[in-house]
């Protein structure tokens, strides 16, 4: 921050020296020669020439004495009607004064404009990184830096890019309700946006008791109105209908969502098995629901597995398994949850990509990806390395509490598939 400082003051000097220099330089050069010296001048030249005309014998010593006199007369009134000393010195003044005038304006203008235009965050931000390449952030440290854009956004409402990153940031926190209105506020700034519309309903629905009735599903249908094959808006969406017992629906959208991904890919199988499920229950005349819907149930689950193939940063996603030590089976309800993420081997340990989902749901297959990071400037698919864990956690809460269960994988890059997590410790 220091260093970018220093760099805008040197720049700041440099071009106010190369808009005085010339200013002053060229007034003093365009200075007229002064009238009594030029008077002066003219009265010698004409004594020298009376001189040599008296030398000469083309004039008289009375003839040259009188002429002497006339011009002496005549140079005294010149000198007389000449400019003061301070007249004369005016336009000299006044190029001081401007001179002055744009040393101040220039710094003030250039310093209030990139408060109002610029991104004086980005300092901040490129600091903390440079920090958390010495040692890393502790999660209290994240929190502290997540509250902190909070209070900045307060002065600056029409900040769209920074409410969202705001609202990602909450959602990875666990902190659902404080993140549902940070994207009701971005909404405001970017109405027609299909990804934004479709994280705040997952977020809307976390905060509302894992349901997608309701607002959440307005916001969904809004999403799709915008782009008809948003894939994390049509899992949500068939989410919903599974949630209201409407399998035709579910089925609608499971099947527009299939057609998404390349045929035999892992995403397609996985749809494909659930669609089986569904229509096996419809065959039955048995509404899907079981441990069937309750899987595909909370918002987000397979939205969040699946949507990641629809970033172009695919190719760099992080594909794998997660399951559970069988010694920690009985120290995990079924309520609990699991976030799976995947945070930079060196320096900060801030997420570069987040999945929640349900704890009953492990073992569970996961891919992470662009599309689930916190912000435009934490990715994963710029990181060299990355460890993927996978923390069980009692309070439902991103943040980790004693007690809860985690394990970690090996170093990875971007793209690498069939990483296996197992959660096998307890956090002290």
């Amino acid at each position: 921050m220091l260093l970018f400082w220093s760099l805008a003051t040197l720049l700041i000097a440099v071009t106010l020296a190369l808009l005085l220099w010339p200013l002053w330089r060229r007034h003093h050069k365009s200075l007229a020669p002064d009238a009594d010296s030029a008077a002066i001048a003219v009265y010698r030249d004409q004594k020298h020439q009376l001189d040599a005309d008296l030398a000469a014998g083309t004039i008289t010593a009375a003839e040259r004495d009188a002429a002497l006199t006339e011009l002496a007369r005549r140079v005294a009134e010149e000198m007389a009607e000449s400019p003061t000393g301070a007249v004369a010195d005016l336009p000299q003044r006044r190029a001081w004064v401007a001179g002055a005038i744009l040393l101040l304006l220039i710094p003030v203008v250039a310093t209030v404009l990139y408060v109002r235009l610029g991104h004086p965050d980005a300092t901040s931000i490129a600091a903390s990184t440079a920090e958390g390449n010495a040692h890393e952030l502790s999660d209290s440290q994240i929190v502290a830096m997540v509250d902190s854009l909070a209070q900045r956004l307060q002065s600056r409402p029409n900040d769209a890019e920074g409410w969202t990153l705001l609202a990602r940031s909450y959602a990875a926190l666990g902190r659902f309700g404080e993140s549902a209105a940070a994207y009701a506020h971005a909404e405001t700034l970017l109405p027609h946006n299909a990804d934004l519309l479709a994280d705040y309903a997952d977020t809307l629905a976390m905060a509302q008791g894992r349901k997608l009735a309701g607002k959440p599903t307005e916001l969904v249908k809004a999403a799709l109105a915008i782009d008809p094959t948003h894939k994390k808006a049509l899992a949500l969406a068939a989410t919903s209908a599974l949630e209201a017992r409407d399998s035709e629906g579910a089925l609608r959208y499971w099947r527009t969502l299939a057609a998404q991904f390349p045929e035999g890919s892992d995403d397609a199988r996985q749809i494909h098995a659930l669609i089986d499920q569904i229509e096996t229950a419809k065959a039955q005349g048995k509404p899907f629901a079981s441990s069937a819907a309750d899987a595909a149930a909370p918002p987000g689950a397979e939205a969040r597995a699946l949507a990641p193939s629809a970033s172009p940063a695919a190719a760099t996603s992080i594909s794998g398994l997660v399951d559970l030590d069988s010694g920690l089976a009985s120290k995990v309800a079924l309520n609990d949850t699991v976030f799976i993420f995947a945070r930079p081997v060196d320096g900060s340990r801030m997420p570069l990509a987040v999945l929640r989902v349900g704890a009953k749901e492990l073992p569970r297959q996961f891919a992470l990806d662009d599309s689930m990071g916190m912000g435009q400037g934490a990715k994963l698919s710029s990181a060299s390395a990355v460890i993927v864990e996978a923390r069980v956690s009692k309070s439902r809460n991103a943040m980790p509490q004693s007690g809860d269960l985690f394990g970690n994988s090996a170093p990875v890059k971007p793209g690498a598939t069939g990483v296996h997590v197992t959660i096998d410790k307890i956090v002290p």
